[in-house]
């Protein structure tokens, strides 16, 4: 048994240096999608109002605007991992509307809940909401720059020895 929880430790030790891949991965896709579906909507405006009244959302015309607004801006931040908190909040109320308003009529059950693409969105973005956008983000950088970072990551000074590296080169 001491054999396995020595492997298992050695393991979780090894793996620390990469904590930060798995919020950069959710900040890209998340980010990604958002900056996407908000592009999108900017330039449709008309058919988002269009939708939201035949969903009953009261100033269809102003969510209009605020949704594909909140969804370009706060992608544009999750991707560069910039205000990641700040920005996960309106963006997760996005999605909470989005599955209370426009999903939630066609669920059979939890699973079919939980198999929303929505309700994942929600939930990484309540994630990112309370544990910020990681090592690879513009946050932890600003942080690390100011002397504000907790030492919780022992791979932060290699991160930011290769950011001033990429920042001397050119």
């Amino acid at each position: 048994m001491k054999r396995i929880i020595s492997l298992y430790e050695r393991t979780v030790d090894g793996l620390a240096p990469f904590g930060g891949i798995g919020p950069l991965l959710a900040r890209a896709s998340v980010g990604g999608m958002f900056l996407a579906t908000g592009w999108g909507k900017l330039h449709s405006l008309g058919a988002v109002t269009e939708f939201f009244q035949e969903l009953g959302i009261p100033a269809a015309a102003f969510h209009a605007h605020l949704v594909a607004t909140t969804e370009f801006a706060g992608g544009i931040a999750l991707l560069v991992g910039l205000g990641t908190r700040v920005a996960s909040v309106p963006l997760a109320i996005t999605m909470a509307v989005a599955i209370v308003t426009a999903r939630l009529g066609d669920v059979e059950g939890v699973l079919g809940f939980l198999a929303l693409e929505e309700v994942t969105y929600l939930a990484l973005l309540v994630w990112l909401a309370l544990t910020g956008g990681g090592a690879f983000s513009l946050d932890a950088l600003i942080r690390r720059r100011a002397g504000t970072a907790p030492e919780t990551e022992p791979h932060a000074a290699a991160i930011d020895d290769a950011a001033g590296d990429l920042a001397t080169e050119h």
